[in-house]
């Protein structure tokens, strides 16, 4: 199903979807969870852009199959894009949950009064969130060149070193 478009293998054209927008997930994550004053702005923008990211990785691995099949193992590249879903699901996941925390303690503070702090629990939880975000942004962020760098090893490897 996901082999060719135009005669042109689709997972050469799929993963550049992915290692462009996964990274630029990553890097909006990062800026969110430290510059909570983006999250209203910047975090629906960033949940698209990862959601769109973690959903071509499936396209991705399904059309790295069809290629399989017509040029051969990639080695290593296979079982490691195989696992970039599970580093881009936390990563959306988490960003979710940053923006709507965000956004429910944001909501607090408007319903309590202006100048009034969401309470220490929210604050407590949010803070949590953004750090494990980042955590599963650099983790993303690693695999993605892994996965990129094992890839371009397997076709250009043998060519130019």
């Amino acid at each position: 199903m996901f082999d060719a478009i135009n005669g042109l293998p689709l997972h050469p054209l799929v993963v550049h979807g992915v290692v462009v927008l996964l990274p630029l997930a990553v890097l909006g994550t990062i800026a969110i969870a430290v510059r909570p004053g983006w999250r209203r702005t910047y975090g629906p923008l960033v949940v698209g852009i990862a959601a769109v990211a973690t959903l071509l990785i499936p396209v991705a691995t399904s059309s790295g199959d069809a290629l399989e099949d017509r040029v051969g193992s990639p080695g290593d590249h296979e079982d490691l894009g195989e696992q970039l879903i599970w580093f881009a699901l936390p990563l959306l996941i988490l960003l979710v949950a940053l923006v709507v925390l965000s956004r429910r303690a944001e909501r607090e503070t408007t319903a309590i009064g202006e100048g009034a702090a969401p309470s220490a629990a929210g604050r407590r939880l949010v803070t949590v969130v953004a750090v494990l975000s980042v955590v599963a942004a650099l983790a993303a962020g690693v695999q993605v060149y892994r996965v990129g760098d094992s890839g371009a090893q397997s076709v250009w490897g043998s060519t130019t070193g």
